[in-house]
Formats: C-alpha cells, structure tokens, sequence
C-alpha cells in the first residue's frame, strides 16, 4: 500500500477509535469531555437526539471556522472546512450507533474502568486523525482556527475553549436544571489525561509519522 493510502487508513481509523473513546466517555456517567458537553447536556435535559446535537454543534464550528479564515484571507483553507460537514455526519452517526449498542454499568468500579478506556481512546484516535494531516474534525479545527485568529498556542487555546464550553454547559444545566449536567470527575481526568495520551503516542510513533508525511 502507497503512502498515501497508509495515511488514509490511519487517518479512518483514528476517526474511528475517537468517537468509540468519546462514547464510553458518556457511558461512564461521570462527566463528559469537555468538547462534547455541550449537546451532551442538553441531550440529557430535553431528550434530544445525543449525535444529532453534536452535528449541529460541530456545524456551528464550522461556520465560525470559515468566518475566522475567511477575515484571516485564508481562502485555500474553506474547503478542508467544508470536508468537515460531511465528515461530522459519519462521526455523529456513528456516535449515535455506539451509543445504543454500548451498555451503561451502574458499578462505580467499572463505571472507572470504562472512564480508562475512554481516555485511552480519545487520546489515540485524535492523535493518530490528527497527525494524518487531512480533514480534521470540528472540535479540533476551530482550536486550530481560533489559535491562528488570536496568535495562541495551540495548547492555551484547547485550554481556553475547553473551559469555554465548560462554562456554557454549566449555565445551561444550572439555569435549565438546577443541576450539574454532563460534568464530573471524569471530565477533568479526561482532560488531563488524554493530552497525556496523545504525547505518549507521539512520543512512541512521531518518527514513523514523519515518514508518511
């Protein structure tokens, strides 16, 4: 297999390996990722469609990442924003697939195994997706997006708008529900751990990346 369709396979399967990581996040019920809290919560509030909220979330992403290029005179970019459309409707549908076929455990315990797996997961799939260098997905673009437009790294600017979409997914569960919705103690392990997956995974592949790039 040629070089570039190594990295294509990598790059779908690394897409894979994210939603399913994303997914046993929710399934262990003690806080979300921050990048998904948002349509988690209010899913979880109305009973709206989990993936279908997240599309229209990542949508929104989207726009605001053309907006940014379009001010920035990044014109060429627009396009791999638009790649994102399609793309965040197959990762939604398979979010909404996983999500019905995986169980939830009420044992705490397992509830912390399943956490592991997430984060091991979502460190894993974002790495290996993202290293590709192709099409990436809406939660990772806009950070991308947002660090050109303000001149921030890209690690302050994932800290930033995880916080962002913290905050929002506070306000939503406290004023529509009085309540704590969709975050815990599972999503601050998640947001330390899988930045520490991710270099883990570079840190043991980033010379065979090179090569396919």
């Amino acid at each position: 297999m040629s070089k570039k369709g190594i990295r294509f396979l990598l790059y779908f399967v690394g897409l894979f390996i994210l939603v399913l990581g994303l997914t046993l996040n929710t399934k262990a019920n003690l806080g979300v990722s921050p990048i998904i809290s948002i349509p988690y919560s209010i899913s979880q509030l109305t009973r709206y469609n989990f993936g279908d909220l997240t599309f229209v979330v990542y949508a929104l992403f989207v726009v605001i990442q053309i907006v940014i290029h379009v001010k920035l005179k990044q014109n060429k970019k627009i396009v791999s924003d638009l790649l994102q459309l399609p793309l965040s409707l197959v990762f939604t549908r398979l979010l909404n697939i996983f999500s019905v076929y995986i169980p939830t455990s009420q044992n705490f315990k397992i509830r912390f195994i399943v956490l592991a797996f997430a984060i091991i997961c979502t460190g894993i799939g974002a790495a290996m997706s993202l290293s590709m260098q192709l099409v990436p997905n809406p939660g990772d673009g806009i950070v991308q997006a947002l660090g050109e437009r303000f001149n921030k790294s890209l690690g302050l600017t994932k800290n930033l708008f995880d916080c962002l979409n913290l905050c929002i997914t506070l306000c939503i569960s406290i004023f529509v529900a009085h309540r704590i919705v969709g975050v815990g103690i599972g999503t601050v392990i998640a947001v330390l751990g899988v930045g520490r997956v991710i270099a883990l995974y570079h840190s043991i592949f980033g010379f065979k990346i090179k090569d396919l790039i």
